[in-house]
């Protein structure tokens, strides 16, 4: 067993992945040969990523607020506390709060053999950010 207290402060998140206001908690990034990683992502209301992919797929586990996400091409959905999505490799994407509540999930990701986590892409617009979203 080993304990890790954390010394990593909250960062805030990069204005060329997130629109608005994104903090970002490291809850792992384990040693080789282990490839995974897990961060607490907090979007403020009306925050959100850029579109973009994971050479590997990644799981996000809502765990507070209401959020919002989206495949390319498929409809906006709802999620909420305790709902897990999971984004195959290479599925262009995007995730983030709704326009009036903050959402907080787990983003669970693993780097492919050259170490590659995400693929940014472009930023999501407000026209499809403001897409009635399919109700669920």
């Amino acid at each position: 067993m080993q304990i890790t207290r954390n010394s990593l402060n909250t960062v805030k998140g990069p204005t060329d992945w997130f629109t608005g206001d994104v903090y970002i908690d490291t809850v792992a990034a384990a040693p080789a040969p282990s490839r995974v990683t897990a961060s607490l992502v907090h979007f403020m209301p009306g925050a959100r990523t850029h579109w973009h992919r994971h050479p590997l797929g990644q799981t996000i586990y809502v765990t507070e607020g209401i959020g919002l996400c989206q495949r390319r091409g498929g409809p906006i959905e709802i999620i909420r506390p305790g709902d897990r999505v999971l984004f195959e490799a290479d599925e262009e994407h995007w995730h983030g709060a709704t326009p009036n509540r903050l959402m907080t999930h787990l983003a669970i990701n693993e780097g492919d053999d050259d170490h590659a986590l995400v693929h940014w892409l472009t930023p999501v617009t407000h026209e499809e950010y403001t897409t009635t979203p399919t109700t669920n």
